[in-house]
């Protein structure tokens, strides 16, 4: 009991020392200097759009590999495995090859009057390669926990695949996946090590804190980081209780 309170506290560690050095007046000078909060509401709109790219195209991968629909399963598993696995620096180097200014994608998208590098877009795929791996393998698993004998029994009253998924497999996978869209959000938010390689600008709220750390020093830079784990954190920590308690209705 006590070495298990005595990790519990070290990994809240960093959290307890981040409130313990922060002062209501600095965060105040901070917070209300003008423009301060621009990269919290950048950071804000590419974590909602990453998490709509990841819900669209992401939950049906995740679904396939629950039910086994996929060849070599274990191939696809191992893909998303090592793309979680990656350092995110390296994702950003990596990223600059698939759609920087000179490859096929980057060239199609100046076509059209994008670009992949320092732009809002570049923000959005960044977050994507950051988070889509915890998606992916959490939603996996909350549908892997939904029995395929409810789903094969709907399907003999009639339903079709589409209705089944509807009304039977997704209410009862929606705590799982709550959690894991819960998680990338916060993955999404905190992503740091692609987006200073592709999407230095416009500045998120982990370049803000890079950048005033580098800048005006440790100081300056904790209100911001309080900023993130105050809006990155509530909404995993969320997830995590109704998956909890709809667990234990469940058993119940």
């Amino acid at each position: 009991m006590a070495g298990a309170f005595v990790i519990w506290v070290a990994l809240l560690g960093p959290v307890i020392a981040l409130v313990t050095h922060l002062s209501g007046s600095a965060i105040a000078s901070a917070l209300t200097a003008p423009g301060a909060l621009d990269p919290l509401l950048v950071s804000v709109e590419a974590g909602l759009v990453t998490l709509g790219v990841l819900v669209i195209f992401c939950t049906p991968l995740a679904w396939m590999l629950a039910r086994g629909k996929l060849p070599f399963p274990r191939v696809w598993e191992a893909g998303v495995l090592a793309s979680l696995l990656l350092p995110p620096l390296v994702i950003g180097l990596l990223l600059i090859f698939l759609v920087g200014p000179y490859t096929p994608i980057g060239q199609l998208l100046a076509h059209l009057g994008a670009s992949a590098t320092n732009t809002f877009l570049a923000l959005v795929i960044a977050e994507v390669y950051e988070s889509a791996p915890y998606y992916v393998l959490g939603a996996q698993a909350a549908f892997a926990g939904v029995d395929p004998r409810l789903e094969q029994q709907a399907g003999l009253l009639g339903d079709r695949p589409r209705r089944v998924f509807r009304r039977v497999t997704l209410p009862l996978a929606a705590p799982g996946l709550a959690v894991a869209l819960a998680i990338a959000w916060a993955r999404a938010m905190g992503a740091f090590g692609a987006v200073v390689i592709i999407a230095y600008h416009p500045f998120g709220i982990p370049m803000q804190i890079f950048t005033t750390l580098q800048e005006t020093g440790l100081a300056s830079a904790l209100p911001f980081a309080l900023v993130l784990l105050v809006v990155a954190l509530p909404l995993p920590l969320a997830a995590y209780i109704w998956s909890a308690r709809a667990g234990r209705r469940r058993r119940g």
